[in-house]
């Protein structure tokens, strides 16, 4: 895979699939655990969805965006998902303020993700502008003069 928004499309993939599945995880902890589970406010169930939107969207936009405008959503978009993320999971066990669910679990997916993310910002960071036009234009086979089919 030589093309830089095949590869970008591929690390949002793999990136939401950590995010979907380190999710599961910790459902799987709230249920089973016995203590009372209290429901998100609404203002942090839309920061949730609008935070599982970047990668979806970016998983298109990577295939999608001219190349200036690609190379520009996927820092900004990695930038914020990779620092909301580090945040999270992070800084409140560090800093004593509770423990999420399914901690080891937890902290391992959100190392996966902010890694990847990581890659993303760098990938889209070093991508050289001579790819983008090379990738960007249809390449049609000529025949060869001379030569002919019996």
């Amino acid at each position: 895979m030589h093309d830089t928004k095949e590869r970008l499309s591929l690390l949002w993939i793999f990136a939401l699939l950590n995010y979907l599945y380190a999710d599961v995880i910790a459902l799987f902890a709230i249920v089973g655990s016995r203590n009372q589970f209290e429901p998100l406010p609404k203002w942090a169930l839309m920061g949730s969805a609008v935070l599982m939107e970047i990668p979806i969207v970016m998983i298109l936009a990577s295939r999608l965006l001219p190349f200036r405008a690609n190379r520009l959503a996927n820092i900004i978009a990695g930038g914020i998902v990779t620092l909301v993320n580090g945040f999270l999971t992070f800084v409140p066990p560090l800093a004593g303020w509770g423990r999420p669910p399914a901690f080891p679990e937890y902290l391992f997916f959100g190392t996966i993700e902010t890694v990847a993310t990581s890659i993303i910002i760098w990938q889209a960071w070093t991508w050289p502008g001579g790819e983008a036009a090379v990738s960007s234009e249809r390449i049609v086979r000529q025949p060869q003069a001379g030569i002919g089919s019996s």
